[in-house]
């Protein structure tokens, strides 16, 4: 029989070629959303939107692909149900949600930059307020000194012209921490704008972290908080400004001068100053200075402003023994004393910096006595300072001397003035005396114009609280060692008193 002929086949197509897949201008796939979306000419050739529409802009108006005669206004978006494309939906979606983000971060950044500057100007105006608070309180303790020397006054008639408290209420052992279970304690200092009381240690993992930081204290709670390490050497000196940004200013025998901050628990500025630090204190009439007392009696001004190293040296006039206290006494409208200026004490005496124009100083060199002198704090509303003496031949005991700080005119027709320390009051504590302690001078917590004086006792290990009004002897505040430093704080109108020995720190509270 003869052959069948074999059926003729259907040629199929390459997978790659069929039609409905890429886009005949550029060959990727089209998508049935967004600009490269699937679209037609009258001549029924497919194309991506953006690359036709491209084409017909810049050729001869004709179809890419069959050269019939084509323009703009014939491109046909289609809508085919069964259509193969790159779906973009989701795509387009989160294209419009990055945008919506983008907006809505670049609206965050401006509000940021606006409260930063808002804060600036708030922190400064708090700063303005913070000394306009302290000239007041001057001006009040003053009217209180010369109300309580008229007839009829309640006060003792004692030559330093303060008030005697008359409160029943005392200082009530209110937490005790473990600051360091090895010891060497050496300081503390009380940030009022946060709340937070910091202490000198070592640190808890010297072998990992060797050196020495501070461990942070909320006062508020009266939680301990974390340890930042500082230094490398032991720290000698804390002291916060009236900064509201938490700066805190530590001195080290690592002869260094560091500000840390403890918004982010990190340095942010370290001064190298040649030499063991043993003191600093803060500019209380400008915050971008600080003052740096070195260990042979030098003081080493810095600006903050000014990164690379300090913009003026005093230089010791007599001894140079290291400088063991250093303070700062604003500028206020006080008729004993109105002029701004350092306090500084060294082993062998003290010295008044008086600040004058153009940040320059005048040294006024204050009579104490010979030898001897460990400390001198300040009470800056009332301008008297205590001076802490060991023991002697000719005194057997450590003696605290409240003095008054004045001034007199230098001659008739000068301008100039001479700077004194006039004796006040003496508080005598215990026999012994090995130790280089920080004692404390403050306001009454009953705000009633009374003086307060509060420092160690090494033979008793406490620390003892007198009435400088009076000069007796209010309370004895135990501890289990040797009290290093005493720190009083104000928080939620509670009056707090802090004491240190080398591994405890107890706050008492006044009630």
């Amino acid at each position: 029989s003869p052959l069948k002929e074999p059926e003729p086949s259907v040629p199929v197509a390459p997978l790659e070629e069929e039609e409905g897949d890429t886009c005949a201008i550029c060959f990727e796939q089209w998508t049935n959303a967004g600009d490269h979306r699937l679209s037609a000419l009258r001549c029924g050739h497919l194309f991506g939107y953006t690359c036709i529409e491209r084409w017909l802009r810049g050729q001869a108006g004709k179809c890419p692909q069959c050269n019939k005669k084509a323009k703009r206004s014939d491109i046909v978006v289609l809508y085919a149900r069964t259509l193969k494309a790159l779906d973009t939906s989701e795509q387009e979606r989160m294209k419009r949600s990055i945008e919506k983000e983008q907006m809505l971060r670049r609206q965050a950044e401006l509000e940021s930059a606006q409260s930063r500057l808002q804060l600036q100007v708030l922190t400064d105006e708090c700063s303005k307020l913070r000394r306009q608070v302290q000239e007041l309180k001057a001006l009040v303790a003053q009217h209180s000194v010369s109300a309580s020397q008229q007839p009829g006054s309640f006060r003792t008639g004692f030559p330093g012209g303060l008030p005697c408290s008359q409160s029943q209420r005392k200082y009530h052992l209110e937490k005790a921490f473990l600051v360091s279970q090895a010891g060497n304690c050496r300081v503390m200092a009380y940030c009022d704008s946060l709340g937070c009381l910091v202490v000198s240690q070592p640190s808890p993992q010297s072998t990992f972290i060797p050196g020495c930081g501070v461990k942070m204290m909320s006062v508020a709670n009266l939680k301990s908080s974390q340890y930042i390490p500082i230094h490398s050497k032991q720290i000698r000196g804390l002291a916060f400004g009236s900064r509201a940004d938490g700066l805190l200013l530590s001195a080290a025998l690592d002869s260094t001068l560091k500000l840390t901050s403890l918004a982010t628990n990190t340095v942010v500025q370290t001064y190298n100053t040649g030499r063991p630090v043993w003191s600093c204190c803060w500019c209380l009439d400008d915050t971008n200075y600080i003052y740096a007392g070195l260990v042979n009696g030098s003081i080493m001004i810095y600006d903050l402003r000014d990164t690379n190293s300090h913009v003026q040296e005093l230089v010791p006039q007599k001894s140079r023994c290291p400088m063991v206290s250093l303070s700062y006494l604003p500028r206020m409208a006080s008729a004993s004393l109105p002029y701004g200026g350092i306090l500084a004490g060294t082993l062998e005496g003290a010295c008044f910096w008086e600040q004058k124009a153009g940040n320059s100083y005048r040294p006024h060199h204050l009579l104490l006595e010979p030898g001897g002198c460990i400390d001198i704090q300040t009470e800056i509303n009332t301008r008297h300072c205590l001076a802490t003496y060991r023991p002697s031949k000719s005194n057997p005991c450590v003696r605290c001397v409240m003095m008054e700080l004045t001034c007199s005119p230098l001659t008739e027709a000068s301008e100039d003035v001479v700077c004194s320390s006039n004796p006040v009051q003496t508080f005598s504590a215990g026999p012994t005396c090995k130790l280089l302690t920080k004692n404390a001078i403050f306001q009454s917590p009953e705000e009633d114009g009374s003086i307060f004086v509060c420092a160690g006792d090494e033979a008793s290990n406490s620390a003892m609280l007198w009435d400088a009004g009076s000069g007796s002897l209010l309370q004895k505040l135990q501890a289990d060692l040797p009290v290093l430093d005493i720190c009083p704080l104000e928080v939620n109108q509670s009056h707090l008193l802090a004491t240190l020995t080398e591994k405890m720190v107890n706050i008492y509270k006044w009630q």
